[in-house]
This record gives C-alpha cells, sequence and structure tokens, in this order.
C-alpha cells in the first residue's frame, strides 16, 4: 500500500468561481472533489489543507510552513514519516520559487515531493487541473527521491525549474525535455 501525502495550498487549481461576484477565488480547498475523480489503486491519501492563497499572495513565511508540513511527514531516513511521497497543489505563479526554497530547507528528501498547479482552475473548462493532480500522484511513485515540478506530462527536477509563461508551463532552461 502506497501512503500519498497530498498538500493544498490555494492557487489556480483550485479556485472557484463566485457568481455573486463574477471572480474567480481561493476561498476553500476543493481537492477532496478532484480526489473523488481519480482511481488510485493500493494508495491511501491523506489530504492536508495548510493554506487557500493564491501564491502572488505567499510569503517567505508560507514557503517555510510549507517545508515544515512537508518535512513532518516524510520523517528523516533515520526516522521515517508515514508517507512515500508528497504532491504539493500550488499556484504556478510562484511555485518555482518554493521548488527552490523546498531544495534549500530539505536537502535530499527519502522521498519525491512534487509540486504541480494549474494555467485554469478545476472548475474551468478546458483545465489542466486533473491532468496535472494525476500526473503529480503517478510521478510521486515512481520519480526517487528529490524535488520536482510535475505538469503537462513532464517531470522537471529542482533546482533550475522557471515558469514559462509565454508556453504556460514549466520548463528547465538548458536541459533536455
Amino acid at each position: 500500500m502506497r501512503h500519498l501525502t497530498l498538500i493544498t495550498t490555494g492557487g489556480t487549481i483550485e479556485k472557484t468561481y463566485d457568481e455573486l461576484s463574477g471572480t474567480l477565488d481561493n476561498r476553500r480547498s476543493i481537492v477532496r472533489r478532484m480526489l473523488r475523480r481519480l482511481r488510485l489503486e493500493d494508495t491511501t491519501v491523506a489530504a492536508i489543507e495548510l493554506m487557500s492563497k493564491d501564491s502572488l499572495h505567499m510569503t517567505d513565511d508560507d514557503r517555510r510552513r510549507i517545508a515544515e508540513v512537508v518535512a513532518a511527514a516524510i520523517g528523516t531516513r533515520q526516522s521515517p514519516g508515514p508517507t512515500n511521497a508528497v504532491v504539493i497543489l500550488h499556484g504556478t505563479d510562484t511555485l518555482a520559487e518554493t521548488g527552490e526554497v523546498l531544495c534549500k530547507l530539505l536537502q535530499n528528501p527519502r522521498v519525491p515531493v512534487v509540486l504541480t498547479g494549474a494555467m485554469r482552475p478545476f472548475e474551468m473548462v478546458r483545465s489542466d487541473a486533473l491532468q496535472n493532480l494525476t500526473e503529480a500522484a503517478f510521478a510521486a511513485g515512481v520519480l526517487p527521491p528529490g524535488i520536482y515540478s510535475v505538469a503537462h506530462g513532464r517531470a522537471l527536477a529542482f533546482p533550475g525549474v522557471i515558469k514559462d509563461r509565454d508556453r504556460g508551463t514549466f520548463i528547465k532552461p538548458n536541459s533536455p525535455t
């Protein structure tokens, strides 16, 4: 049995539409709705609803808090935590910043730690949210320990991952894709 820890932080992937105001905002986590759409054989998922923020509003303290929750979930090589892998739902605007912070604060994690997000919210037509969540859950089960960005059919290891705004995806410059 695989034990996956899923940490939600908000971002576009979890934005919901408010009909009264006509806005898309992070109000609450919708990860459980998303998970009900997936079939994850032999996998338990512990969802931690850490925060519900647009990543443009994340602070250094928020990033440290994410790292602390990941560290608690994975434990150490000497004293393993309860999880085999971690997936973090995150806004794409600053996902790369958080990945770099995790690399510095969680050097050589004992399990894969995967960050993913979406360019379009789960609730919208043609959203990439469910695809990216599915890919992240799968990648977390097959990648070696490390910090990764997983989206749009690719897993990119940190450090050095950036958001390519023109292409609407993540890239690792000067690396084969």
